[in-house]
């Protein structure tokens, strides 16, 4: 397991040479969070009718990992499979995976002025596919900023729940248990376990906070909580094209295309093998 990197002294003077690359540094995060942002409102969804037989092949690729981490773009699985997509996408996932986990994230427990988190009734705010699943999870974790949807066996009995990105975390148990990550219908990879290695690295633009608050475990039972999770320091975007890419020529990414249908898949360790030497040789790799 990586070490986090130790704290920078800030020395009181700043030289002109660095002050230089701190703005050019910040040059390129501004300009990194511009482009991406472009990028996605320009994007134009261009999916044909897909073969269900397809997308099977492309499950049956990874059927020796029993649990599947998945984030998805409704809209574009409706444009190539013409149904309902959820209950689609949901089907063809419990049919190849015995355990679909899926982002239960819940950011309105930052907020100062409503500090509760409810395992049965939080809804997840990060898509459509995350909202309906909380429905049909069997489980669901104690984390409450960053929790995770369970639909199968999988547990986190051993994993401190209330420290979102410790290696102790949930998010550690998945790099542990190399868990695959499967981006279905997405325009670029989307990987919650991103901020983890964030957080384990100590990129210098994340900083971790304590969240006070109250849990409720069901409509009865409930009890204050502390919950440490991450903060920006100022807004960014990850570079996703320039990650895909690095990820793919280190042969660590896997994209499928499906008559305009985009899948990757990539394993969460192998993710942190890939990223982390990137990430300690540049702190701001990930938004430049």
């Amino acid at each position: 397991m990586f070490e986090r990197r130790p704290s920078l002294e800030r020395p009181d003077a700043i030289d002109p040479g660095s002050m230089a690359a701190r703005t050019y540094r910040d040059v390129r995060v501004v300009g990194n969070r511009a482009v991406m942002t472009a990028r996605r409102q320009l994007r134009s969804s261009d999916v044909d009718a897909v073969p269900e037989s397809a997308l099977d092949a492309v499950f049956e690729q990874y059927d020796e990992h029993p649990t599947v981490f998945v984030h998805v773009g409704l809209s574009d699985v409706k444009s190539a499979f013409n149904c309902d997509p959820y209950e689609f996408l949901r089907d063809r996932l419990d049919a190849h995976f015995e355990n679909v986990l899926v982002q239960g994230f819940t950011p309105s427990f930052r907020n100062p002025d409503g500090r509760v988190y409810h395992k049965n009734y939080s809804v997840p705010k990060y898509g459509t596919f995350s909202t309906l699943f909380l429905d049909d999870c069997d489980y669901r974790t104690d984390d409450a900023t960053n929790s995770i949807l369970v639909r199968g066996d999988y547990r986190f009995e051993d994993c401190d729940h209330h420290d979102t990105w410790s290696p102790d975390g949930c998010f550690g148990a998945l790099d542990r248990d190399n868990v695959l990550i499967l981006d279905v219908g997405t325009n670029w990879i989307r990987a919650a376990q991103i901020h983890y290695l964030e957080v384990l690295l100590d990129v210098p633009y994340v900083t971790t906070t304590d969240y006070e608050g109250i849990i409720y475990y069901d409509d009865s039972t409930h009890e204050s909580v502390t919950q440490r999770s991450h903060e920006y320091e100022r807004p960014i975007t990850w570079n996703r094209a320039k990650i895909k890419d690095d990820l793919q020529q280190d042969g660590v990414l896997e994209h499928h295309e499906l008559n305009g249908l985009d899948l990757f898949a990539f394993e969460a360790r192998e993710l942190r093998h890939a990223l982390a030497p990137r990430i300690e040789d540049d702190p701001h790799y990930l938004v430049t």
